[in-house]
């Protein structure tokens, strides 16, 4: 009996087993929770691998994923299939709590070589640890005598590549604040023109580094405050009681969690009260 395909018309044939097995492998991989309604998704973000390879169909595609050994193919798979929608300074109001409550109250038992450590967890392409970053060092707070470091992390490795450069396109700023802009981003020259560069001392403040959530992994130093958004809506509720579990075993008490717009710890975890819009502080 053949597979059962799906009925839209492609370039490759692409079957509900191809999907099924695509989708548990990424599933393994991340902890991301794929529905079945994603096969147009998958489809069209693998379809060019597919081409590349000079295969005809997903299943030869999926064949070399069964054989891949050494698991570079399955890192190709997920870097494709995991969302990386961001910008600077999305959900506004975080970094508004982070420059009015955060950063004072930190200010507050500031001593002399004051350390403040940082943890931008699923950073994609870097516009959320860079806004973070330029947040500190805006703030009026005198930050600039601080030991500052902020951890960004990503599963997928091409976007991390990307943060590192620290190079926008001039889409990817609009509605910045033209202060900010002229403060913190640098204007591209040459076949840079028409793009924007963070500025060195903003950049210094940010290690990037992949990290895939689903490992047993551990922060070097715990963390005053973490950005998690629209991370932790991908995993299923077991995972997600695990995850934020860890988090909060990384994070100094009293640390704060921001996480998205449509995230909640309702039912996930008792470790943390609801201070803000979407903002959480540790409590044991």
């Amino acid at each position: 009996m053949c597979p059962k395909s799906f009925t839209t018309e492609r370039e490759f044939a692409f079957t509900v087993d191809d999907f099924r097995f695509l989708r548990n492998i990424v599933s393994r991989h991340t902890g991301i929770v794929v529905a079945d309604k994603k096969e147009d998704m998958f489809y069209s973000r693998l379809a060019r691998r597919v081409r590349s390879l000079g295969f005809d169909s997903f299943k030869q595609y999926c064949d070399l994923i069964k054989n891949d050994v050494g698991g570079t193919e399955i890192t190709m798979l997920a870097n494709a299939i995991t969302t990386n929608l961001t910008s600077f300074f999305r959900e506004d109001h975080h970094f508004q709590y982070l420059s009015n409550t955060v950063l004072p109250e930190l200010a507050k038992t500031a001593t002399a070589g004051r350390r403040l450590r940082v943890w931008s967890a699923g950073c994609s392409t870097g516009e959320e640890p860079y806004s973070i970053a330029i947040t500190i060092c805006d703030s009026e707070l005198p930050v600039s005598g601080w030991d500052v470091r902020i951890l960004a992390t990503d599963v997928n490795s091409e976007v991390l590549a990307h943060a590192v450069e620290g190079i926008y396109s001039m889409d990817r700023i609009e509605g910045v604040d033209r202060k900010l802009l002229q403060q913190w981003f640098l204007k591209g020259k040459g076949s840079r023109k028409g793009g924007v560069r963070v500025k060195p001392e903003v950049c210094r403040l940010i290690d990037f580094a992949e990290l895939n959530l689903v490992s047993a992994w551990c922060l070097p130093e715990p963390v005053d405050f973490v950005f998690c958004r629209n991370v932790i809506i991908y995993f299923n509720k077991q995972f997600k009681r695990l995850l934020v579990d860890r988090i909060a075993d990384n994070l100094k008490d009293d640390g704060y969690l921001f996480l998205g717009h449509s995230e909640s710890l309702f039912m996930v975890s008792e470790r943390f009260e609801l201070v803000g819009n979407t903002v959480y502080r540790k409590k044991y």
